[in-house]
Parts: structure tokens; sequence; C-alpha cells
């Protein structure tokens, strides 16, 4: 599951606190008899103008799925460094595999281009990074894991919508109840999109009148990218650009937050590595994964569908610079990043960051961005360089 889901369910969520009435009871109505909440699901379909028929089909034999449940309740966090997590998941073999995609499905890749604005390596990465190109679509039956979802009061208001929709593709013959499979939270294909999205942004690739994300690398390939368009993919512009850094810098200014524009850093002796600073009249951040000694990235408006398909920063910036190596850039300079923290000791900071009146959010262990923005202010106090990671000597420093 992506970590937010953020445009579809934000969608949802949305329009669920809108609604009125009896339609705002209808979409909370979570918990109890199995039996009874499938039929008020039914109801409410039909309410879409899906049939008796369909309905009855698509959720014929649904069960709660218990592995769904613990999943949820289990959600991991990104722990891993840029440089370990990105080493990992952009391996050579990926590039060697993503090239021979865009190779061979040039003409399809040359579509999403020209109709939509978006490069086969910004999909291509996508398609690597969620399922491997399709190798690795998850197991868990997709009518189920929504069922599941929908009817446990956690989240109700996100995943009923989905559950709906799901229902739908089964009336368009994209859908098979019984025998449709995807991820725990109802992402179906190889690029891993929910069912609301695949309605609204599905195209048929291969001209057979269905989109099939799920066999059908045309359908998933374009589908991904009118999607990513939607997400406000601006053609022509870049989304990552490998930079240096000089020693001397403002770095309390680093970190995804407005204000600067590429050539404002560019005029601080910021260096794009491939020389091109044609797009210094973009709004652009520097950001620093692991700090000032190690890679350094700028990241354009473009960077924002990154951030909207996953709020993982390590998982965005690895997609980023993912897309950035299909589509020619070399490797990054890995540079020598200060020691990082252990999970305790990460603890310890954002005990201590709490103390100092900071908002870092959950005590988790983890260098997100509350705890990022919480460091560059305790950094600036100490009158150390204020790029956001987190080392020994600050710890030893608070």
């Amino acid at each position: 599951m992506r970590q937010n889901l953020k445009t579809t369910l934000a969608a949802s969520l949305t329009a669920f606190l809108l609604a009125g009435g009896a339609q705002a009871q209808t979409a909370a109505a979570c918990g109890g008899d199995l039996g009874a909440f499938l039929e008020g699901v039914k109801a409410e379909a039909l309410t879409r103008g899906v049939s008796a028929d369909v309905a009855d089909r698509a959720l014929a034999g649904a069960a709660i799925d218990q592995k769904v449940l613990s999943r949820d309740r289990a959600q991991g966090v990104f722990r891993q460094t840029f440089l370990e997590f990105s080493k990992r998941t952009v391996s050579q073999s990926r590039l060697d595999i993503g090239r021979k995609k865009l190779n061979d499905l040039a003409a399809v890749f040359g579509r999403a281009e020209q109709e939509f604005g978006v490069p086969g390596p910004v999909i291509a990465a996508f398609w690597a990074m969620e399922t491997d190109f399709g190798a690795v679509q998850g197991d868990f039956n997709t009518r189920n894991a929504l069922v599941t979802l929908s009817h446990d009061c956690r989240r109700p208001e996100l995943f009923r919508p989905q559950l709906i929709a799901a229902i739908e593709m089964v009336g368009h013959g994209d859908l098979d109840p019984n025998g449709t499979t995807g991820a725990w939270a109802g992402e179906i294909g190889q690029v891993q999109m929910l069912p609301k999205d695949i309605i609204e942004f599905g195209v048929d690739g291969d001209g057979d009148n269905h989109v099939n994300v799920k066999q059908s690398a045309p359908d998933a390939i374009l589908t991904a990218a009118k999607f990513i368009q939607h997400l406000g993919f601006v053609k022509g512009q870049p989304w990552i650009q490998e930079v240096s850094v000089p020693d001397v810098l403002p770095f309390e200014k680093t970190g995804l937050q407005p204000g600067m524009k590429a050539s404002d850093w560019f005029a601080l002796g910021v260096k794009p590595r491939d020389g091109d600073t044609a797009f210094g009249n973009l709004e652009a951040s520097l950001v620093l994964p692991q700090g000032r000694k190690g890679p350094a990235f700028i990241t354009y408006p473009n960077f924002n569908i990154y951030l909207a398909w996953n709020q993982s920063f390590i998982y965005t910036t690895s997609a980023a610079y993912f897309a950035t190596r299909l589509a020619g850039a070399p490797p990054y300079e890995r540079g020598t990043p200060e020691e990082g923290l252990s999970e305790d000791a990460m603890k310890e900071l954002q005990t201590k960051l709490q103390a100092h009146g900071h908002d870092v959010g959950k005590i988790d262990g983890i260098l997100g961005s509350g705890t990022r923005a919480a460091i560059q202010k305790e950094q600036l106090r100490l009158g150390m360089p204020a790029d956001g990671w987190a080392t020994p000597a600050l710890l030893a420093a608070l």
C-alpha cells in the first residue's frame, strides 16, 4: 500500500465529510454482521447505477481477511537511509530491465508522453518500484481486501468508496471478484492503482475494450501516465537533478520548503552535475537525504507528483532518482555522509527535541519530515550546519 494513498483517499474523505444525511450514514456504516454490511454495500452500489445482478456477483462469497487486518495494523515505515534504500531499489538489474522495457514498448511510452506529457522513464521507474515490472503484484484477493477494510471501523470512509468502485469494475468486466488479486489495501496491477483511480483514469492501451492493468502492460503504462498527469506533472520540465553543494550555504533553507528558485541555489554555489541550468526560473528545493556531506538534489515542481504518490521522503527521492537514471543520468555521488543514528538513538533524539518544544509527532525512531524540521531548528540554534541530518554530535549537544 502506498503510504498515503493521498489523492484518491483524501478525495474520498473530503466527499464523505461533505456528504449529508442518509448518504453520510451509509458511507460511515461499518462493523456488525457481515451479511447486513454487504446488503448496505449493495444498496449503495445500486444508487451508483450498478445492476443488482452485478452487485450480487461481485459480493457473493465475500469474506473478512484477517491477514489484511494484520497488515493494516502493522504498517511499516521506511527505516533505511537513502543510500541503503536506493541501492536496493535502483539496482543494475532493474535498470537493465527498465531500459529494455522502454525500448521494447517504445510506441506505448511514446503515446504516453504525447497524450499525457509524462516521459517513459518516470512511468517505468514507478513500474519497477511498485511491482518489479509486473512480476510481484500481490496475492490478496482484491474484493475481500476492500470488504475487510470497509467493514473494519478504523477507516471505512476511505475504503468503502474503493469497494463500490471495485463492484463497478466487475460490471465493466475488468475485475474478477474471486480471482483478481493485488496488494493488501486493494491496489491492483502492474503500477498498483486503486479501483476508483482505474475507473477514472483507466486507458485501454491494447484496444481490447477493457482496462486490464494486471496483464496488459500498455493498459498499465497509459493508465499510470494519465494518473500522473492528473497529479500535476508538467510536460517538458525536470523533476529532480543531482547537484554538488559548497561547504558554506544557508542550510536552514534546505529541505522540502518553498521560497527559493533553482537560480537562487545556483547563485549560492550549488552546481548541477550535468551542467544544465536551463530551468533556473522554476521553484526549487535543495534536498539532502543524508545531510550536507551525502548525495544532494534539486527538486522541481514535478517532484510533487512523487509526494502525491507516496509520502515517504526516502521512497520519493529514490523513485525520482531512478527515473533520472533511466533517462540517462549517471549514478549519484555517494559523498561521505556523517554517521547517522540507530533506531533507539533516534527515539532518544526525538524525545529531546520534544522536550525543547518541537512537534516531532510520534516517537518512532523515524527521521520523518517533522523530525527533520525540528533538527534544523536546533542545529541553527546550536551553531551547527542546519542540514536536517540526525547525528551523534547533535544528540550529544542536546
